[in-house]
């Protein structure tokens, strides 16, 4: 890991190189964890996603199941237009835009931040995150999912990322999954004690 940010034109020579650079559609890893991620919502289904960092779209096509819109994010136009593509027909916006950038003026009942917060130095991610808890909704979910394994060129690693996320105020921790590949995390924007699912329909 490094204290520098990454270059600017890290992702376009990566994107440039291959439209997929991290096997998104392809990997057994990426649908586990999209899956993992999806049942660990607590809500069947939200108002308005916010995803910084949708690559071509994969989970973003999965989230716009469960949304009725989602404003997704990148800073790779290629990529964006992947997604774009991916994503006809559904109720999606595409913006270029990177987390650390000043913040859509709007808010929403679930923001996923997966596998990018380690693109950031500790400091801006803090940053991030006050700005996640600000256009949050009272009660709105949380979703953070990162790799767990040291990428010599990142920032942090995940388990870093994930540290800071449980430190930041207005967050109440909801759920939590790890193994020794990924961390998954759900928080919830409100009291320290979210009500369970089972408890939320009454039946505890």
């Amino acid at each position: 890991m490094t204290d520098r940010e990454l270059p600017a034109d890290y992702f376009a020579k990566m994107y440039a190189a291959q439209s997929d650079p991290w096997d998104f559609e392809s990997r057994w890893y990426e649908q586990r964890k999209y899956a993992l991620s999806a049942a660990m919502l607590p809500k069947p289904r939200y108002r308005r996603a916010f995803e910084p960092g949708c690559s071509i779209g994969v989970l973003t096509e999965k989230l716009a199941e469960r949304c009725d819109s989602v404003l997704a994010t990148d800073i790779v136009p290629a990529a964006l237009e992947s997604a774009r593509a991916r994503l006809t027909g559904r109720d999606a916006e595409f913006r270029l835009w990177a987390l650390g950038d000043d913040w859509p003026d709007e808010t929403f009942d679930l923001v996923v931040i997966s596998e990018v917060g380690y693109y950031l130095t500790f400091e801006k991610l803090i940053e991030a995150m006050l700005h996640v808890v600000e256009h949050l909704e009272p009660g709105g979910t949380l979703l953070c999912a990162h790799w767990r394994h040291v990428v010599p060129e990142y920032p942090q690693n995940g388990d870093a990322v994930h540290s800071a996320v449980r430190q930041t105020p207005g967050l109440a921790q909801f759920a939590s999954y790890q193994d020794e590949d990924v961390l998954i995390d759900v928080f919830v924007k409100g009291p320290p004690s979210p009500p369970s699912v089972a408890r939320s329909e009454g039946l505890i």
